[in-house]
């Protein structure tokens, strides 16, 4: 997948995880993430996001990450650069 096709994948996102876009664009957006590692990883932590920001009350505040999490969260980001740093180089 090129980086184009990535960029408009991600450019419809929001659109497609509410049903907002018609079927056509859907099937095509599924298509482009079946065949792309890193929008797959980019989408399930979107959809993660979604999620997590529609079962937030407002008058919650979540405790702060702590220094295990902060890492861990790092460590997947750096993960995720070079899976999408392999995949263009493949190409």
């Amino acid at each position: 997948m090129s980086p184009k096709e990535c960029r408009e994948v991600f450019e419809m996102l929001s659109e497609y995880l509410d049903g907002e876009l018609p079927v056509d664009t859907c099937e095509q957006i599924e298509h482009h993430i079946a065949d792309c590692p890193p929008c797959v990883e980019f989408v399930e932590s979107l959809r993660k996001s979604v999620s997590i920001y529609r079962s937030y009350t407002p008058s919650e505040n979540p405790p702060p990450l702590n220094a295990e999490a902060k890492q861990r969260l790092a460590e997947a980001y750096r993960q995720m650069l070079v899976r999408k740093s392999a995949t263009r180089s493949a190409r």
